[in-house]
């Protein structure tokens, strides 16, 4: 059985069994003005009983890159369509919306692995230490505190590290997210060593058998040498205590910022090992279209998407959720 074939089983089995579930519902309202941007062009674009030409195609090429998809991963979307028109003799602009929509997904599933256990895991070594970097203001303590919500309901415990020392009032809001969760927090004053938060907060998971450490960073990517030499000391300090860890580094990206979060993957990428991406605001944005570059380029799974400020609407990426949510024609209830 060939790959769209086994992608189309896929489908077939999501929506069946999860197309009505809340998940589902919050992606998809989540996406409403990415579809609106990008679904209703596209319709209006294929609706129209044209043949298949070079200047048909020339016109998805810019609607996809006008999508924020971004010019190489619109390249390559392009040239597969082209490829599977002529392979496969498709002759009706009407029939594009399917191929274009398999395209993308089988560049998401094949780039992002499976998020399905992400939060059910064994830890042979405990705690499961994830640092989480970022520039300021793209939410990453509204992420760490939904992350640790969501361990918690998972039946993980969890502590939060406070180890953004650097700026005002940041150990007060993670505090706030924190109580919401219903998490413990180890905090030190403004100006503390961070790595010393990070130390502390990892000694005493340990010492309380604790499954889950989310230790926050300062988010300077503009002083990137003192970032790189902070992020390094954390991780030194973390080893002493646990040789494997840090155990994931999560990225967390404004989505509202189109291409401008892949420029930042990239800087953060010399600094820190990346493990995956928490892409945010996806709700605040007709820029979502992004999601399929930052896989396409960055090679960094996307392991969790954000698709509003309540504390459950931190959603874990799943490509045919994803797709499916973004395709969805609009008169559909």
């Amino acid at each position: 059985m060939g790959f769209f074939s086994n992608l189309k089983e896929k489908i077939t089995s999501f929506t069946e069994k999860a197309a009505e579930t809340l998940s589902f519902k919050k992606i998809s309202d989540g996406l409403e003005k990415t579809r609106k941007n990008f679904v209703s062009s596209l319709q209006s674009l294929l609706g129209t009983g044209r043949k298949i030409d070079e200047n048909l195609l020339d016109e998805i090429e810019m609607l996809l890159i006008t999508a924020d998809i971004g010019v190489a991963t619109t390249t390559k979307i392009i040239e597969n369509l082209k490829k599977r028109v002529k392979q496969e003799n498709y002759e009706t602009s009407e029939q594009l919306f399917e191929l274009l929509k398999e395209e993308i997904l089988k560049l998401l599933v094949e780039e992002n692995p499976d998020n399905e256990n992400i939060y059910n895991f064994d830890i042979p070594e405990k705690p499961h230490i994830i640092l989480i970097v970022g520039v300021n203001g793209v939410g990453k303590t509204t992420t760490i505190g939904k992350l640790a919500y969501n361990y918690k309901n998972a039946g993980k415990s969890v502590v939060i590290g406070a180890a953004d020392t650097f700026r005002a009032a940041a150990n007060e809001q993670l505090e706030i997210w924190a109580e919401r969760a219903g998490v413990e927090i180890i905090m030190q004053k403004q100006g503390a060593d961070p790595a010393a938060v990070a130390f502390d907060t990892v000694k005493s998971a340990q010492a309380k058998g604790k499954d889950i450490v989310i230790i926050d960073t300062a988010g300077r990517l503009h002083t990137k040498g003192n970032l790189m030499q902070e992020l390094e000391k954390i991780t030194r300090v973390i080893t002493k205590l646990k040789s494997t860890g840090p155990d994931e580094v999560f990225l967390v990206l404004d989505a509202t910022t189109g291409q401008n979060a892949i420029v930042q993957a990239k800087e953060f990428g010399k600094v820190a090992k990346l493990t995956g991406l928490v892409l945010t605001k996806l709700d605040g944005t007709a820029k979502g279209g992004v999601v399929i570059p930052i896989v396409d380029e960055l090679r960094i799974p996307i392991r969790f998407i954000g698709v509003g400020e309540k504390i459950d609407d931190l959603q874990v990426f799943n490509p045919i959720e994803f797709v499916e949510a973004l395709f969805k024609n609009e008169n559909d209830n």
